[in-house]
C-alpha cells in the first residue's frame, strides 16, 4: 500500500540531489558560473536550476555576482577549520603524524560527565592499537590512559566514578583492589607520564600524558608490545614533545 508520505519521499530526496549536483558543479568554478552553465554540467533542466540556484541563494549556500553564482556563507561554514568536524579531522592526522614519527599506536581521551571517552586512536598495520577486550570506559582503573584520566579529576568524581565501575583486577598484574588504586593515583607526579605495564592486557604496555584542554581531563596515550617496553619512555616523552609543540594552536577544544 501507498502512503502520502513513501510517495513524497523520492520527490525530496530528488530535490535534494539535484541540489548536490549543482553545488558540485559551484564547486568545480573558482570564480563562479553563470546559471545555464552550472544546469547544463549538472544535467538539470534550466527552469529546475534557477529554482534551486535562488533557494540556495536564499539559504546563504551561494551568492550571485555579476551574473554568476559562487559559494556564500553558510557553504564556507560547512568548510570552515573552526567547525567540529574539522577539528577532529585535523586532530586525527596530527595523531596520525605522530603514530607515524613516534612508531606506536596513539590514543586521545577525555573524562566528560563522568565518563572516560576515547575520542581518537591512530593506528596501523604495522602498529595496531590495543584490543578493547573489556571496555576501557569500564576498566579506567587498569589501563593508563584511564589512571592519567583519574588523577585529573577531583576526589567526589573519582569516587563517584569508582562507585560505577568497582576496582577489579583484569590480569595478574592488574591492582587489586580500590584502596590500592587510590594510594598509586596519590604517588603520581601530577604532570608526569604514567605507565601501565600488562594491567590491561597482557603482552602490552601504555604510557599516557596529561593535557591541558581548559577545564576538561584529557590525556595521550601510546601503546607497545611488551617486547619493545624499552621504547615505552622515550617514546611517550616524544609524544609529550610533540604535543607541546602544537598545543596553543592545535584545536583540542573539541571534538574534544
Amino acid at each position: 500500500m501507498t502512503t502520502a508520505s513513501s510517495t513524497a519521499s523520492p520527490t525530496l530526496i530528488g530535490s535534494v540531489q539535484r541540489a548536490l549536483r549543482l553545488l558540485e558543479a559551484v564547486s568545480a568554478h573558482r570564480d563562479g558560473a553563470p546559471a545555464k552553465q552550472l544546469a547544463r554540467e549538472a544535467g538539470l533542466p534550466l527552469p529546475t536550476a534557477y529554482h534551486l540556484l535562488r533557494t540556495l541563494t536564499h539559504e546563504g549556500y551561494l551568492r550571485r555576482d555579476n551574473g554568476v553564482f559562487r559559494f556564500g556563507a553558510a557553504a564556507e561554514r560547512l568548510t570552515a577549520e573552526g567547525t567540529p568536524q574539522n577539528r577532529r579531522s585535523r586532530m586525527v592526522e596530527s595523531l596520525s603524524r605522530w603514530r607515524d614519527t613516534i612508531g606506536a599506536p596513539v590514543y586521545c581521551a577525555i573524562y566528560r560527565e563522568g565518563e572516560i571517552e576515547l575520542v581518537a586512536v591512530a593506528d596501523a598495520p604495522a602498529t595496531p592499537a590495543v584490543h578493547e577486550w573489556v571496555s576501557f570506559r569500564e576498566t579506567g582503573h587498569a589501563h593508563a590512559i584511564g589512571q592519567c584520566l583519574l588523577s585529573r579529576i577531583d576526589e567526589k568524581a573519582r569516587e563517584d566514578h569508582l562507585d560505577r565501575y568497582p576496582v577489579r583486577p583484569l590480569t595478574r598484574y592488574s591492582v587489586k583492589d580500590r584502596a590500592t588504586f587510590l594510594e598509586r593515583l596519590k604517588a603520581l607526579e601530577r604532570m608526569e607520564p604514567v605507565v601501565e605495564r600488562e594491567e590491561y592486557a597482557l603482552g602490552t604496555v601504555c604510557a599516557a600524558i596529561p593535557i591541558t584542554v581548559g577545564f576538561t581531563a584529557a590525556a595521550m596515550a601510546i601503546s607497545l608490545p611488551l617486547e619493545q617496553q624499552h621504547r615505552l619512555r622515550p617514546a611517550v616523552e616524544q609524544l609529550r614533545g610533540e604535543v607541546a609543540s602544537l598545543l596553543r594552536s592545535f584545536v583540542f577544544s573539541i571534538s574534544i
